[in-house]
């Protein structure tokens, strides 16, 4: 099958984190299939730009599957230019998109995936010209979240359209994908089930390619003293470190614990950090480490060595947590095969589903929680790291790719 898949925060390994449709298209070309993704050419969350010249697209010549970066402003900090870049890239990857049919023959399935709503709106429009099936994917729900993180109030004009635009999507693809497990609740919620059937709704959450896991961890070691210190029992967070991680809360919880074997290790970086390791000097929290950003590649190598990975978020958005969770970080905890720590109460956990660790209401009950690791047996202990291995493997992108290859091939 010819899969085309239009994400436009989509990017490659070596420029971040968002990687998840790389990984579906290699395990796509690996079964015989031809992928090809449409991403912008400015990757999220970096200074990048990927066309500096004049066209409207063009092929990364470096991958084994075609890779087609269609022309993005970089927006970063304007919210103004981010609005813009979405149209852009509407604009520009449907031109990409035709002119590949015209070269290289139609597709037989494309998949527009949100954040923004404007790649699903043109996977639909495409699927229609050229006769086949669209999946609209939702990784992101527009525009719950933006009412969720109170961008916006739930009756502002922009929010009602988006709605409608939202609804709009949902009855006109063929099929839809969202990464959380509780996307059908959600349409209910909304009261769309009469024109949504739950057949055509499904669920492939995030994932992690173990082979380049493994990879990774084994080729990309970091040399740091508490990492290799035996006595040192290592709490590791890694991610992004700006207001809405509140990591401040990690900082009040770290002051609770008494045990001076307990290590919090931060690894990233973000507009909070320096606030952040001031206070750490200012109020004398000994336990506390920031490491700095390390490359993703590095990161298996990183949560590999932890005594307890943690995944924390802050207050903002939780309610958008009673559809399910995704973080990108969560599946490389599990491949970790290390316990885990996570204080989002969410329904749909794969932490708690595959027992992989402690879920806790929020940061304040980690102290507990880390006693309550170290007090575990050795067998208890391993057990803890089963299951997140267990998890790891459910949530492998050669498995994850076989659940996307169902709904491919579905008819009706």
């Amino acid at each position: 099958m010819k899969i085309w898949i239009f994400n436009n925060y989509n990017e490659l390994p070596s420029q971040g984190g968002l990687n998840r449709h790389y990984f579906f298209a290699r395990q796509l070309q690996k079964l015989g299939h031809e992928p090809v993704v449409f991403v912008g050419s400015h990757p999220h969350n970096t200074h990048l730009q990927m066309i500096e010249g004049k066209e409207s697209f063009r092929l990364e010549p470096s991958e084994p599957f075609p890779w087609v970066y269609v022309k993005t402003v970089n927006y970063e900090g304007s919210k103004l230019k981010r609005v813009f870049s979405m149209f852009q890239y509407y604009h520009h990857a449907k031109k990409a998109a035709l002119a590949l049919a015209k070269q290289s023959g139609a597709p037989d399935a494309v998949l527009g995936s949100s954040a923004h709503p404007l790649a699903a709106v043109l996977a639909i429009r495409l699927g229609k010209r050229f006769g086949c099936k669209s999946i609209a994917e939702v990784r992101d729900l527009w525009p719950e979240s933006i009412v969720a993180y109170g961008i916006a109030g739930p009756r502002n004009p922009a929010v009602l359209a988006l709605r409608r635009l939202e609804k709009w999507i949902y009855e006109k693809a063929d099929d839809v994908v969202f990464t959380c497990e509780g996307g059908y609740d959600y349409i209910v919620e909304q009261g769309w089930e009469a024109k949504i059937p739950r057949a055509k709704v499904h669920y492939i959450n995030n994932g992690v390619d173990l082979a380049a896991f493994e990879e990774n961890r084994v080729r990309y070691t970091v040399q740091d003293p508490d990492l290799e210190d035996p006595s040192v029992f290592k709490v590791v967070y890694v991610g992004s470190i700006r207001q809405v991680n509140h990591l401040g809360l990690l900082l009040d919880a770290a002051k609770e614990v008494t045990d001076p074997r307990v290590k919090f290790l931060i690894w990233g970086d973000g507009d909070q950090r320096a606030a952040l390791e001031q206070r750490v000097r200012k109020e004398g929290i000994s336990n506390v480490v920031f490491k700095g950003k390390v490359e993703k590649t590095y990161i298996p190598g990183i949560v590999s060595r932890a005594d307890i990975n943690l995944i924390h978020g802050g207050d903002q958005g939780k309610e958008l947590f009673r559809f399910g969770i995704s973080p990108n970080k969560m599946f490389d905890c599990f491949a970790a095969g290390r316990p885990i720590l996570m204080d989002l109460p969410a329904k749909y956990n794969p932490v708690e589903q595959f027992q992989a660790g402690i879920c806790l209401s929020n940061a304040s009950e980690i102290p507990a929680a880390i006693r309550q690791i170290q007090e575990l047996s050795p067998q208890a202990y391993e057990s803890l790291c089963s299951n997140a291995r267990k998890a790891a493997a459910r949530f492998d992108f050669r498995v994850l790719t076989q659940d996307l290859m169902e709904i491919l091939e579905k008819r009706g």
